[in-house]
């Protein structure tokens, strides 16, 4: 807040110097132009009973307090008038009641009563001058942003651009500085990427690998080129290494190998926390990325064969209940995960880009004691789908990586005041908006 109050109070004062300074000329000209004051007054009839030698002192020193209380005036008048332009502004109200201005001090003490207005009025009007894109806006984590921002008044004003494959192909050059060209950013939330479940990053590692340094090594070099004020891209928790300690945090990505299911996606991701740094220190780019645990929530890819766990979960409940089959689950489901809800997500991204300044990369994530094993999911899934059917565990099929409990203490340090959404909550808005909208949502690769 002191930040701001300052910068607001630089940014009146600046503006109103001139101003001032043209006011209390011609205030100081009307009340001071004379030698005294006017004949017949008051103050000239009670100047006459004073000795003659001390009638000039006296004299100076009441056109002296007369031009201090006009020029305080003019700063209290002036200074009110700005404050009620910016309640205005921000609150709808026609003036600032009662408020009493007496110099640039009490002008501060007054930005500081209204510090919150203040705020929301200086976040509305850099707000206005942006230009956010959004890469993979059509995607889960996309569209859940797309929906916070449409709900949050501070953003609304921004102009925010979310992209999907049909605006161009990110893993060309000449199409990504194409659509550079045509959006202009000030700031890019990098989500577009291959991604896949399980068993579609153990088969195609290469292809994970290859094209999501392609599209990495495009956007990050034309936010430089286009000289982008912030760039945050997504990561994920299965970049960690496979053989650590645990929970993991921000400082361990690079400690060792990954786990190799995932070897082709989880290297490319890497590479942005990698280049986060390097484009920083040889250019001062403002590049940074964050860590989401499993996400979920409306707007998913419910693919069965590839897609993740939860919309894979959901897709075949729903089919289990259409046609009567038993539900199966592949693996033990004892693997443990930490899920986080896409609105979640999408909060706390918007406040990276806003207020986040590191290159070092954030985890967001649940807390570690809100981790959960596949079965438990499936269960919540089966009681929010109100399935009765038979449950069935497959363990012919691999179960993955066991863990990969994350630590959010960076998180909590800087916002210890956020609430996440439960699991029960999250996923029966997810089932539901399936349920709402399965002819039309994504159910393949």
């Amino acid at each position: 807040m002191r930040v701001f109050e300052w910068m607001t109070w630089r940014w009146t004062t600046m503006a109103l110097r001139k101003k001032l300074d043209d006011a209390l000329a011609v205030s100081d000209t009307a009340t001071c132009g004379g030698a005294g004051p006017g004949r017949g007054s008051y103050a000239s009839r009670a100047l006459q009973l004073v000795p003659r030698p001390y009638r000039r002192d006296l004299s100076e020193a009441s056109a002296h307090k007369r031009r201090r209380v006009r020029r305080e005036r003019a700063v209290q008048a002036l200074l009110s008038q700005t404050l009620s332009r910016v309640h205005h502004s921000v609150c709808g109200a026609a003036s600032v009641a009662y408020l009493r201005v007496t110099d640039l001090g009490g002008f501060r003490r007054a930005v500081r009563a209204t510090g919150s207005l203040v705020l929301r009025f200086m976040s509305s009007m850099a707000s206005s001058s942006n230009v956010v894109m959004v890469t993979g806006g059509s995607g889960l984590y996309g569209m859940a942003i797309k929906t916070f921002v449409a709900k949050t008044p501070g953003e609304a004003a921004a102009n925010w651009v979310f992209l999907s494959s049909k605006d161009g192909d990110l893993r060309d050059r000449k199409q990504t500085e194409a659509i550079f060209e045509r959006v202009k950013p000030t700031h890019v939330i990098h989500l577009a990427a291959m991604v896949g479940g399980l068993f579609a990053n153990m088969s195609m590692k290469v292809e994970f690998y290859r094209e999501n340094m392609l599209m990495n090594d495009n956007v990050m070099e034309c936010c430089r080129i286009y000289n982008v004020e912030k760039l945050v891209s997504c990561l994920s928790t299965c970049i960690f290494p496979d053989k650590t300690t645990y929970p993991i945090d921000e400082t361990m990505v690079h400690d060792g190998a990954p786990h190799s299911s995932n070897e082709g996606y989880a290297y490319a991701k890497r590479m942005i926390d990698v280049m986060n740094r390097c484009y920083g220190e040889e250019y001062g780019c403002k590049f940074t990325a964050v860590i989401p645990t499993n996400i979920y929530g409306p707007h998913d890819n419910f693919s069965i064969e590839g897609g993740h766990v939860i919309p894979g979960l959901i897709h075949k409940c729903y089919k289990a209940k259409r046609d009567g089959t038993p539900f199966t689950i592949w693996g033990s489901g004892t693997p443990l995960r930490q899920f986080i809800y896409s609105l979640d997500l999408a909060e706390l991204t918007v406040w990276v880009m806003r207020s986040y300044d590191s290159t070092d990369s954030i985890i967001l994530s649940v807390p570690e004691e809100r981790e959960v094993s596949i079965k438990d999911v499936a269960l919540m899934i089966v009681d929010a789908m109100d399935f009765k059917g038979e449950v069935v565990f497959d363990t012919s099929k691999s179960d993955g990586q066991h863990k990969k409990t994350a630590c959010n203490d960076k998180l909590k340090g800087l916002r210890p005041d956020f609430e996440f959404t439960t699991m029960q909550k999250g996923l029966k808005e997810a089932c539901d908006w399936f349920v709402a909208n399965y002819d039309t949502c994504r159910k393949g690769h």
